[in-house]
Parts: structure tokens; sequence; C-alpha cells
């Protein structure tokens, strides 16, 4: 049996899709992410408690993983009074890029906009090279070189596999 759903396509198993982010202003967070990160627009909205949008790599369409950020209007946050805490020191989005020299390219766009926040620096064999850089609500997002995570995943889990 099925569920009734709005959608033609979805996941056929329990699937990570995405994290979600309260922000101060969504528009300047769009910008903020398209400048800093590989991640493009995908959708956005506004209701009657705020303005939203998803971001997601275009290159994932059949696996897709979205950054949702939110922006609530003054008096319709579902969750108030409870504040929204930015995602740091350690808690962070990482994205791992294919060199160092990557790695280094986005620490150096991020200190010329103000926005790193630690490293560059090689942090242990799990860790890898490193550069933290602040969102503008003050998020950490981590850029790495060399953290294993697609050979660990292949060695545990074996060659990647379409989502069924």
């Amino acid at each position: 049996m099925t569920s009734p759903s709005n959608h033609a396509v979805g996941p056929k198993r329990s699937t990570w899709t995405h994290i979600a982010l309260a922000v101060k202003d969504v528009e300047a967070s769009i910008a903020w992410y398209q400048t800093y990160t590989h991640l493009r627009l995908l959708a956005q909205g506004e209701d009657q408690a705020g303005k939203n949008a998803w971001l997601g790599d275009p290159n994932q369409a059949d696996s897709p993983f979205i950054l949702v950020l939110g922006q609530f209007y003054e008096g319709h946050d579902p969750f108030a009074p409870a504040a929204h805490h930015p995602m740091g020191p350690f808690a962070h989005i990482g994205v791992e890029l294919p060199s160092n020299e990557a790695v280094d390219e986005a620490a150096a766009k991020a200190k010329a906009g103000g926005c790193l926040a630690l490293g560059p620096l090689q942090m242990p064999k799990q860790i890898g090279y490193i550069c933290f850089l602040k969102d503008p609500d003050g998020n950490t997002i981590e850029y790495s070189f060399d953290q294993g995570v697609f050979e660990k995943a292949r060695e545990v889990w074996g060659k990647a596999k379409t989502p069924a």
C-alpha cells in the first residue's frame, strides 16, 4: 500500500535529504552560499510564516541532498520562543574538495570576503586538510581534503549504487 503523494518522484526507501538552517535574510544567505560553495538555488518560496530556499548540487539530481534555508517573519516563527542557534564551533556542514590547493583557494576567497574562521591547516588523518568558514548567520562550513569519506564508504558498503 502506498500513501497518496503530491509529487510524482520520491524515494523508495529511507533517504538522507537535507539540513535546515534558520537565517535572518534568505536572499543574503542564498548569495553567500552561491559565492562560497558549489551549491546552487533549486527552489525558493514564501508563505505566511516567511521565506525559504533550497540549495543543492546540480550534479546530484538522482540523489539530492539539500540545504534548506528558512527566514521566519516577526511573530510567525513556529518554534518561538526557542532561539535558533548557529552551528559551531564544531558542528558544521562539511564539503570535501579534490585537493589541498582547492582548500587553500576556498580559504583565500573566504579570507578576502571576511568569513574565514579557521585554517587552512592539516589535522589528523581522519580529519584531513581543512578550513572553516562562517556564513552570514554564524554557521560553520568546513572545506576539507583527504578525510577518507569516499574510500571508507566504498570499503564498507561497496561500490556506489543507484538509489532505489
